[in-house]
């Protein structure tokens, strides 16, 4: 009879992305929030569980560092929850290199191979309540890492005059973009209009976001205005490169949806 040695080493226990991924309920969870930011009750409705067990995973999750929470500016008694998306990636890429050294590099150079475009642009709009800061942002953004493979407009509930000054500034600063000549505009010019992808950038126009014809994807980022800080000089532009900064990640984040590889289709 040939008996299989197994080593020591190979009944170590799972990598922690693995642990916490691995869970039904937490991978709901986790799925939920890579496509939009919810707050518990929408977990709960999504996932069909009682709100106890959704909260329970959820703080697993957050003490893995896999999800974090941040305070709705529109009630400040509600908590959006988020994805930590490079930390994910973290986690794979520990996972994959824990089974294997060679899957680390795998998987990067097989998404690269089989990148491909879709049959048209997608159309992306981006909406916040005043279209002068966030959303103009992430317009930006994003046309500046798709200029070719996207179609951006973004637009606010109730639009300001114009771009806030530091927002401007941000762009040209610190992403060599011009937004100079760009007015906010409201929603209502465009709602007849049909997108792939809706985003809400702000808790308060994400309750006032109405719906749009063709059923486009709805998504929620829950980024705090920065115009909010009090103060002038250095701490409000500090507040207004620290969104830009987050925006980005999430438009980075968003560009493999908006440009899928081959194999997950067009």
């Amino acid at each position: 009879m040939l008996l299989l040695v197994v080593p020591s080493d190979a009944v170590a226990s799972p990598p922690l992305f693995v642990e916490l991924a691995s869970h039904p309920v937490r991978w709901q969870l986790l799925t939920a929030l890579a496509v939009s930011d919810y707050r518990v009750r929408e977990l709960v409705a999504h996932c069909g569980q009682p709100q106890n067990l959704v909260s329970y995973h959820l703080g697993l999750l957050r003490r893995g560092g896999l999800v974090t929470a941040t305070r709705s500016s529109y009630d400040g008694r509600d908590s959006y929850y988020r994805l930590e998306v490079d930390r994910c990636a973290d986690g794979l890429a520990q996972t994959a290199g824990a089974l294997h050294p060679c899957l680390t590099q795998y998987e990067a150079s097989r998404r690269v191979a089989h990148r491909r475009r879709r049959s048209r642009p997608a159309v992306v709009l981006f909406v916040c309540t005043g279209n002068s800061v966030r959303s103009p942002m992430a317009e930006a953004l994003l046309r500046q890492r798709c200029p070719d493979g996207v179609t951006v407009i973004s637009a606010g509930t109730r639009p300001k005059p114009q771009l806030h000054p530091d927002a401007v500034r941000v762009l040209r600063d610190e992403f060599g973009i011009d937004a100079a000549g760009q007015q906010p505009r409201h929603l209502g010019a465009v709602s007849r209009r049909r997108f792939d992808h809706v985003i809400t950038l702000c808790d308060k126009a994400k309750e006032a976001c109405p719906p749009f014809v063709g059923s486009p994807r709805r998504s929620h980022w829950s980024i705090p205005d920065p115009a909010s800080v009090r103060g002038d000089g250095a701490p409000g532009y500090l507040a207004f490169r620290r969104v830009a900064e987050a925006i980005d990640a999430r438009v980075r984040h968003l560009v493999p949806v908006l440009i899928p590889t081959a194999d997950q289709g067009a």
